[in-house]
């Protein structure tokens, strides 16, 4: 059985009017800050640990086959 245990944010780039826009990812807190991106704290969710790509971001097409797979 696959275990929800590791801990992914969205990750947020400031727009010219110093508001924060989802770049389109989530990803692990050093990826993340790896990329100059911020991450949104209150955003933590849990996933499998095999949902994390090389570069520390989430395959967004398991989350959307495995929905019910993540977890807050």
């Amino acid at each position: 059985m696959t275990k929800n245990d590791t801990a992914v944010f969205d990750a947020m780039r400031p727009d010219p009017n110093g508001r924060r826009q989802w770049a389109g990812r989530l990803g692990t807190r050093e990826a993340i800050k790896r990329d100059g991106l911020e991450l949104d704290p209150g955003s933590i969710v849990h996933c499998p640990h095999e949902w994390i790509n090389a570069a520390g971001y989430v395959d967004l097409e398991l989350v959307r086959k495995y929905p019910l797979m993540f977890a807050v």
